[in-house]
């Protein structure tokens, strides 16, 4: 981080740092428009507490199980025109989609140990059952 009079701005090394990705990463999410940084006289990308903050909520969103097109929706990219209201209530029903997929993979996996747990109950009597007439 880095200041310039009162703003404070970031360059791709900090942010790669910061964040521990590759500045590859970065530069993928500048591609898809979802950061965009300014660029120096010299060509260098600078970035600013709004790209910061954006590149936090791509890594939350991405570590949450998002798509980027989920994520750019979130963050409100792609409806410009959209209110705050709108966009929270975008958010939590998306969210609760999220939970719910959540849940029934919970409830998936809970039902495989369940059949796991039994099968390892069977072939370990099975075992018993063999090793028994020796």
């Amino acid at each position: 981080m880095k200041r310039q009079g009162k703003e404070i701005y970031y360059t791709i090394s900090d942010l790669a740092g910061e964040f521990d990705i590759s500045t590859r990463s970065i530069r993928f999410y500048e591609e898809k428009d979802l950061i965009s940084p300014r660029r120096t006289d010299g060509n260098q990308r600078i970035y600013s507490r709004r790209d910061h903050v954006r590149l936090k909520l791509i890594l939350r969103g991405k570590r949450f199980g998002y798509s980027l097109e989920e994520i750019s929706e979130i963050i409100g990219l792609t409806d410009i025109d959209i209110d705050e209201v709108e966009q929270i209530r975008k958010t939590l029903a998306m969210g609760q989609g999220k939970i719910t997929d959540v849940q029934e993979r919970i409830n998936d996996l809970k039902l495989l140990e369940e059949e796991l747990v039994s099968f390892q109950a069977k072939m370990a009597d099975r075992l018993r059952e063999l090793t028994d007439d020796e």
